[in-house]
């Protein structure tokens, strides 16, 4: 082992983000997720809605009329999405905290969209600010698709009252939750000849005041699902060309950065697939590479990321599908395969800058999945390795990454098996590598006692792991 290295793990060219549980599917637990697709994402998106006038709550609300006559997905008094558990007489022992602190564990940052009663009181907004602010950069989606007609909120409201509600609800939770930032979803420009967003003149200042602007893009969807099935000549579907999208959505980012005077703002995609229910398949996945084909082509500088809906669903949206027999269990589709690639091109990893040597005790910053500081450790392979793990006696909570391939170390942990990184890319002989240590909240919060707590979690390694690698079996083949 050589001299080691502080490095930092910034932006990527274009970030992605993945969809995690829903109206359409179950939360997934962030070790499976990771196991499947080889590495951590920028942030990962939880669906959640907060209703707390109506007699219903706070059960899901599917599940309180379970025996409505219902026949469409958004017909019930409010939205379908997992109750937020937290606010004024809610408990942080409730979802959707736990898997927040899941996410965070892992090194990725929390997308919380929650739809709302556009009537909630100054004090309920305040007490979710305070709910937040443990959780270091969340992306916080306050009533998503506003310009649209589903939405339990839309039919509560007129749309200025939605779009002068979003900027109450992001002003008053960042009072006291600084770390959040706002992300407002609406229809952006939806027909490449019209000149003004959907909806512009009630938007506008929402547009100026929010931290960062979003469309929702299918490029295929069956809407009518799951109380109907798509079939040709049918009206409860639609397919886009793909290219078509690229250029609404940019179209959109363009028309958003002029209401703001020419000011620039991340520009996401907050909900992006192809339906199988449409495409089938094998086109799904065609499509979802061709739109990151585009993107790469384009050299798209403008466009700071997507999120993938969703890792399993119910329908045909999901990397998997949950199987009908046993909901915890998913079966992949072609597109998984499809993503896992895409996701570890050069275009879409986080940048590694290394910040000069280092020596034990060290301690590192972990700002965001886009601001971390970590250790580089080389190591030198004499060859293809048999065994190759690390032994910990500590109780640190760790993000590692070798050969592009990142493994999780929970507190608990003390043997970290880094094999996988080599089955499926061999070495052919002699090799020099760098394995990446990074330390995320270990509890999945800041401690908020510290002097940037809010926005930084601190970890002291005072010792690295034992590195053990072979290059060929404990024992010697016998039949040979």
């Amino acid at each position: 082992m050589e001299k080691l290295y502080k490095i930092h793990m910034g932006r990527a060219k274009c970030a992605v983000d993945l969809g995690d549980g829903s109206e359409r599917g179950e939360y997934v637990g962030q070790d499976y997720i990771l196991s499947r697709l080889g590495r951590p994402h920028r942030s990962i998106s939880l669906m959640y809605c907060y209703y707390p006038f109506d007699e219903q709550w706070p059960s899901r609300i599917s599940e309180a009329m379970k025996d409505a006559d219902v026949s469409f997905q958004w017909d019930y008094p409010y939205d379908d999405y997992f109750p937020y558990g937290g606010g004024i007489g809610g408990s942080r022992d409730n979802e959707p905290f736990q898997q927040m602190r899941d996410v965070r564990r892992h090194g990725q940052d929390v997308t919380l969209t929650i739809t709302m009663d556009p009537h909630v009181t100054d004090e309920q907004l305040a007490a979710i600010g305070d709910d937040l602010r443990s959780f270091g950069r969340l992306f916080l989606r306050i009533n998503h698709e506003a310009t649209g007609n589903w939405f339990s909120f839309t039919k509560r409201a007129t749309y200025q009252e939605i779009a002068d509600f979003y900027c109450r609800a992001s002003r008053i939770i960042k009072e006291h939750a600084p770390n959040v930032q706002t992300v407002l979803c609406i229809g952006g420009i939806e027909d490449i000849n019209s000149e003004e967003i959907v909806m512009e003149k009630e938007f506008a200042q929402a547009v100026r005041e929010t931290d960062i602007w979003s469309v929702d893009k299918y490029m295929a969807l069956h809407w009518g699902w799951p109380y109907d099935v798509a079939e040709p000549g049918g009206n409860s579907h639609a397919r886009s060309a793909v290219r078509d999208i690229y250029a609404l959505t940019k179209a959109s980012y363009e028309r958003y950065k002029h209401i703001c005077g020419g000011i620039e703002k991340p520009m996401v995609m907050s909900e992006f697939n192809a339906d199988g229910d449409v495409t089938g398949a094998y086109e799904q996945a065609e499509m979802v590479k061709l739109f990151c084909d585009i993107l790469r082509e384009e050299q798209a500088d403008w466009f700071s990321g997507f999120t993938f809906y969703q890792f399993r669903d119910r329908g045909r949206l999901g990397l998997e599908i949950e199987d009908p027999n046993a909901p915890e269990v998913g079966i992949e589709q072609p597109v998984m395969k499809t993503y896992r690639e895409l996701i570890s091109d050069e275009w879409f990893l986080p940048e590694m800058t290394e910040q000069g040597g280092l020596s034990l005790p060290v301690t590192l910053r972990w700002g965001s999945s886009e601001d971390a500081e970590g250790i580089a450790v080389p190591l030198h392979f004499d060859g293809d390795p048999h065994f190759c793990e690390l032994v910990f006696d500590d109780d640190s909570n760790l993000m590692i990454e070798i050969n592009g391939r990142w493994f999780y170390k929970s507190p608990k942990a003390r043997t970290i098996d880094l094999m996988p990184a080599f089955y499926e890319d061999r070495l052919s002989g002699p090799a020099d590598m760098t394995l990446k240590i990074f330390a995320p909240p270990a509890t999945g919060e800041n401690d908020l006692s510290a002097e940037d707590g809010v926005f930084n979690y601190y970890y002291t390694i005072a010792k690295l792991p034992e590195i053990r690698i072979l290059t060929s079996p404990v024992e010697p083949s016998r039949d040979r």
